[in-house]
């Protein structure tokens, strides 16, 4: 069944892109089993080529499930997508992308897609690739300093939405009428970002994987250094850089396991005294909750690493007045033993002794 699925998805974009809705993986549906969800609202998600999603009424009550080719009403004409969500999670998900349902225009199902529709669709979905390249070249013969990175034709081909990119306002008031004469359709620009844009070009990335935003990863979120740096990760802006040389998405995916397992840390001020010298925070590794010191608060000098527990030890010992003799644990109980005599290490360099005595009867 999976196979059948992504067959037909792939034939409806066949000669635009290999990507498409069904590629991506949208929300968990984990109401579809009850049967008074799709009782609850007549809310339905729809998504169409890569990450354009919309919602829709389904007043006709018709049998709509997750999977299911469905034809919309759109500005103008109607548009083809494949319904990704039903029921209650379809307002949740509204409520999330901060959608308000009384300002938000939702137009109405018309009907499942027929063969015609399907037909209809790929011939248009198949004009995308030959009037992305024509569309650049129109672009470019104006001095416009923009780069059309997608195109999409709407279901009906009467309209295509072109994803452009550019570092500042750009005054396409000309350019619009120009595709609108060369390609004969209704014109919509809507300008996307350098993440949006690899989403939808593709690619492998440094993990050796197909890139998160071109097939699962549908909402970008902001990604900042911090994040590197929490999790210990060299500041090398080649490797900390994405296709879209932006910071990869994937440094925030183990933000939130760190955060939690850094509050069992001392804080970075905190400086630890001993009998012998003051130590000052140098590193610290949240996932093995542990914490390095130095003796030097510019240079790693005469660094000690020691578990988070013990350095709490410490600080509540310097609050009372009192400093260990060393900042290790481990290297007290070694002084200590050491002291009162109870072995020397050396002894195992030393050779044993033979015994020449030999039995006699």
């Amino acid at each position: 069944m999976a196979n059948q699925k992504y067959q037909t998805s792939n034939e409806l974009s066949a000669g635009a892109t290999k990507r498409n809705s069904a590629h991506m993986l949208p929300v968990s549906d984990w109401l579809s089993d009850l049967p008074e969800n799709t009782q609850l609202t007549d809310l339905i998600e729809v998504q169409f080529k890569n990450t354009r999603k919309g919602y829709f009424h389904n007043t006709a009550h018709l049998p709509l499930e997750k999977g299911v080719k469905v034809v919309v009403e759109a500005n103008p004409g109607y548009d083809l997508g494949e319904v990704v969500l039903t029921g209650k999670l379809v307002e949740l998900q509204m409520k999330k992308n901060n959608i308000d349902s009384s300002r938000y225009e939702v137009r109405q199902v018309i009907r499942i897609a027929t063969d015609e529709d399907l037909e209809r669709a790929k011939q248009a979905h198949a004009r995308e690739q030959e009037t992305m390249i024509k569309a650049r070249q129109l672009a470019k013969s104006l001095g416009l300093e923009m780069k059309i990175g997608d195109v999409e034709y709407q279901g009906d081909g009467s309209k295509a939405i072109f994803f452009y990119i550019a570092d500042g306002r750009v005054d396409f008031r000309q350019l619009i009428k120009v595709y609108a004469e060369t390609f004969r359709i209704r014109v919509e620009m809507k300008q996307i970002g350098a993440r949006q844009e690899a989403g939808r070009i593709g690619g492998t990335g440094p993990c050796g994987r197909e890139l998160c935003c071109s097939t699962w990863l549908i909402n970008f979120s902001s990604v900042g250094t911090g994040a590197a740096r929490l999790q210990n990760i060299s500041p090398n802006p080649q490797k900390l850089a994405g296709m879209c040389a932006k910071l990869k998405c994937c440094l925030n995916y183990e933000v939130p396991v760190y955060e939690d397992a850094s509050k069992a840390l001392p804080s970075r001020h905190a400086e630890l005294e001993t009998q012998d010298a003051t130590f000052y925070f140098f590193s610290s590794d949240p996932l093995a909750g542990t914490v390095t010191y130095s003796t030097d608060q510019h240079i790693p000098a005469n660094l000690v690493t020691i578990p988070a527990a013990r350095a709490h030890e410490v600080i509540a010992m310097n609050r009372r007045g009192e400093k260990p003799v060393a900042l290790d644990s481990r290297e007290v109980q070694a002084t200590i033993g050491y002291e009162t005599g109870h072995g020397d290490v050396t002894r195992f360099d030393r050779k044993k002794k033979k015994n020449h005595h030999s039995n006699k009867r």
